[in-house]
């Protein structure tokens, strides 16, 4: 499924790599609390795109991806907390920054897009 839909293995892609943050930040760091909430927000995202492939019509198709959007943006507000408190290093953090800026990016351009055709 998600190898003919660009959007939703990034989004897998990134979850795989939140799922590893939260296993360093848990058993290296023994940080728990930022470690849930960033799995929590990164691995929704995904979860989201995935829900829209199935949308009932073009308004839960939009109502699901803005939720991912939403759930990006929580994840890059963890992101930079993290950093910025010094649970993770530079190189990691502008890495899978990078990664949730591409999904964020990605997904308001859909959004964008559905609600033109919308009209």
């Amino acid at each position: 499924m998600d190898k003919n839909n660009p959007t939703a293995q990034l989004s897998k892609d990134f979850a795989k790599r939140i799922v590893k943050l939260y296993q360093f930040l848990a058993t290296e760091k023994h940080e728990f609390t930022m470690a849930k909430q960033v799995m929590r927000s990164g691995t929704s995202i995904g979860a989201n795109i995935r829900e829209s492939i199935y949308a009932q019509s073009k308004a839960d198709f939009i109502s699901k991806m803005c939720i991912a959007l939403k759930e990006s943006s929580e994840t890059e507000y963890w992101l930079e907390l993290l950093y910025e408190t010094g649970y993770i290093d530079e190189g990691a953090f502008n890495s899978i920054y990078n990664d949730n800026s591409k999904i964020s990016a990605t997904l308001i351009n859909i959004i964008k897009k559905a609600k033109e055709s919308e009209k």
